[in-house]
């Protein structure tokens, strides 16, 4: 259902970072994808956490091992479903708040940068197949209104 990827210099982040953050990040977008807090629906996402050596990343033209910054990019990859602006906005906001909290920062670098990506209803694979946001509206763990914007988001325009 959705994949986060965080990219952080090596050793940026620590085992106990990693581990807040693999529930936290689940949790800022999981509960404006599906209208709740769920815990059964936490299946349907994945933290992936990606080190790079300090000369494998740039930040204005300068490698990181040249002139140290603290950079991060966290993708976000999520089914096509209902997306508006403030939904995604919000889902951008919680994963930076997130990230400050796990590193014990009052505010996220201004270097830390989030990408929110919907991927096209019908190119999302898992269970053998191709898989759609309906097939996964019927689990239980998505609420009346996310069902009613999901579907509506979806229906073709004539």
């Amino acid at each position: 259902m959705t994949i986060i990827t965080v990219t952080a210099p090596a050793g940026r982040l620590s085992l106990a970072q990693r581990r807040l953050l693999a529930e936290s990040l689940t949790d800022a977008v999981l509960e404006p994808e599906i209208g709740q807090h769920a815990p059964a629906a936490r299946m349907g996402f994945q933290v992936h956490f990606a080190d790079l050596p300090a000369d494998c990343m740039a930040i204005g033209g300068r490698l990181l091992s040249d002139r140290p910054r603290d950079i991060m990019t966290i993708n976000i990859a999520v089914m096509n479903a209902a997306w508006p602006a403030e939904v995604r906005a919000e889902v951008i906001r919680n994963v930076l708040v997130r990230l400050a909290e796990a590193c014990g920062m009052p505010a996220p670098a201004p270097s830390w940068w989030v990408n929110f990506e919907i991927i096209a209803e019908g190119s999302w694979g898992s269970r053998g197949g191709v898989l759609s946001i309906l097939q996964l509206l019927e689990t239980g763990v998505f609420t009346p209104e996310r069902i009613t914007a999901i579907r509506a988001a979806l229906q073709p325009t004539a």
